[in-house]
């Protein structure tokens, strides 16, 4: 992990309270960082008081400076979620006796429905001709994602000991370091496999990696190299549905529900420890079963 640097203002609370997130709680690199960037605002604003002479009434002004901000209501909501754990996290350690947190509401945010690829969309997005090793590594990149519903976080730290082409399984450490196995489709197995065998040792440079899809620079991959890797493919093949790394996750998960797949079985794939997660799909889904009764049933529209 990079090294987290502290400003001046940033209380030894914190500290505990990023080092508690680290090492018990084992959270994702980007994941800690996100927590110390709220923390960061939130020392600064009381950066003359002390943790235990916050009370409810200052936690309020301090929602109150966040909206000022133009923050959206998503990123306000996750400063105040950084804030109830940390608090949570002073109370276990009696550092405070009350929780002043308590009193602070989330704003409610509508949800919206996540992006979703059409099968004929995702059949263009994945028509990659396998003639270099970046093609190889970027057929199976997108190949595994949307055969295995995997997470973009998840996929990039993806270790080479991690995949078994024997029993076509995956094993990957989702939110938290949760371990679960997910099973790896025919035509993702296949480009793996291609990709593993064939090209993958093409993009080791000077030292040898673990991870199991590296840059051009022989390392891990970064977020921002897929998420231009895939905008530029789905703009080759002239795909007009707005796409991110996380697209390929939901298109996953609808297209198994529209298919008949049980929503416990997509939630154990996706790795959601609560099933109200998974259900988001179930309306979009529903969504696909209007549209296919409009486009089908003979009185379903007015001549």
């Amino acid at each position: 992990m990079k090294e987290l640097k502290y400003n001046e203002y940033f209380k030894q609370e914190g500290k505990d309270f990023i080092n508690y997130l680290l090492i018990d709680k084992k959270y994702s690199e980007d994941t800690i960082f996100a927590y110390k960037n709220d923390l960061d605002k939130f020392f600064l604003f009381f950066n003359d008081k002390t943790i235990e002479n916050i009370d409810k009434f200052n936690l309020r002004e301090y929602v109150k400076y966040l909206n000022s901000l133009n923050l959206k209501q998503k990123t306000i909501s996750q400063n105040i979620s950084t804030l109830r754990s940390f608090y949570k996290f002073l109370m276990i350690d009696k550092k405070i006796d009350e929780n002043p947190m308590m009193f602070i509401d989330l704003p409610k945010i509508p949800k919206n429905l996540p992006n979703v690829l059409s099968v004929d969309e995702i059949d263009k997005l994945l028509d990659i001709e396998v003639k270099d090793k970046y093609t190889a590594r970027n057929k199976a990149m997108l190949e595994l994602m949307y055969s295995s519903g995997l997470r973009i976080s998840e996929l990039l730290n993806l270790k080479v000991v991690d995949v078994s082409l024997d029993e076509a399984l995956v094993r990957v450490f989702g939110k938290g370091s949760k371990e679960r196995i997910v099973p790896i489709g025919d035509c993702a197995l296949k480009y793996l496999e291609k990709y593993l065998l064939i090209y993958r040792q093409e993009l080791i440079t000077k030292q040898n990696s673990d991870y199991l899809f590296l840059s051009s620079r022989g390392d891990k991959m970064s977020r921002q190299a897929f998420f231009k890797i895939i905008k530029a493919i789905a703009k080759e093949k002239n795909i007009k549905t707005e796409i991110s790394p996380h697209t390929l996750r939901h298109s996953f998960a609808t297209h198994l529900l529209n298919y008949g797949a049980d929503l416990r079985s997509i939630q154990e794939l996706l790795g959601h420890s609560d099933i109200s997660t998974t259900q988001i799909y179930t309306h979009i889904s529903k969504g696909k079963i209007s549209d296919d009764y409009i486009k089908s049933h003979p009185h379903s529209k007015e001549e």
